[in-house]
């Protein structure tokens, strides 16, 4: 492995030195940015054998347990807060595209374990009910949102007819979702007999106050079960 790891570093250097983008680099030798990042900056302040020689000699030996600085327990903290309790997974994704830091999802949840409260086991695998299925309009509409960065895109869609409701937000809130709630069925689908959306925090709340003036029956859909 180490020898692997050599080569890949020697690769990733005369890439770089040939002009091809970090991202490309990392792509290519399927490597996390930071990863490529970190291994160009120490080549460009010590020369490629050198850092060679010390990547060699820090692999010998045991090795100390990876510590979370401050800092990041922070910024982890605040995309928690900045993004209405989001899951790990998430916070995982957001750490690498705002910060170009890679951390396993598992160590998120111990750092956010220290300050926050987080759901009990027991309601990790709580019955849900049979996967929906539509024979007819309005037999089921099923709700979502998509994160474009600046803009929360939330949309309806009735599985069976597919027509569709989409209206864009600042963020990504309670009232949002029953603002939009009230919007998709008050100009559209009037009413279903069983409406269905993800555990996001934008789907509660108010939300969930209100969804039976629409639906006879709600369902949260398992997390990251993409084909419910």
């Amino acid at each position: 492995m180490d020898v692997l790891n050599l080569t890949k570093i020697t690769i990733a250097w005369e890439m770089y030195e040939s002009g091809i983008p970090k991202a490309h680099i990392a792509s290519k030798l399927r490597l996390t940015r930071e990863t490529v990042h970190i291994w160009i900056k120490a080549i460009q302040e010590c020369g490629l054998l050198e850092f060679l020689d010390k990547y060699t000699n820090a692999k010998k030996g045991s090795r100390e347990k990876r510590k979370i600085d401050g800092l990041l327990k922070a910024r982890i903290y605040k995309l928690r807060e900045d993004y209405r309790d989001c899951c790990g997974q998430k916070i995982r994704e957001f750490l690498l595209d705002e910060y170009g830091i890679t951390l396993s999802t598992t160590t998120i949840y111990k750092v956010l374990g220290e300050k926050f409260k987080l759901r009990s086991k027991w309601k990790k695998n709580q019955i849900r009910g049979p996967i929906p299925e539509a024979d007819s309009t309005r037999e089921v509409i099923q709700m979502d949102t998509v994160d474009f960065g600046a803009v929360f895109a939330f949309t309806a869609v009735d599985i069976f007819s597919k027509e569709i409701s989409v209206r864009l937000y600042p963020s990504l809130t309670a009232k949002d979702g029953l603002d939009f709630l009230n919007f998709s069925f008050n100009n559209r689908f009037n009413h279903t007999q069983l409406l269905q959306t993800d555990g996001g925090p934008e789907f509660k709340a108010e939300f969930r106050s209100s969804v039976f003036n629409y639906a006879d029956r709600f369902r949260v859909s398992r997390p990251y079960k993409k084909n419910e």
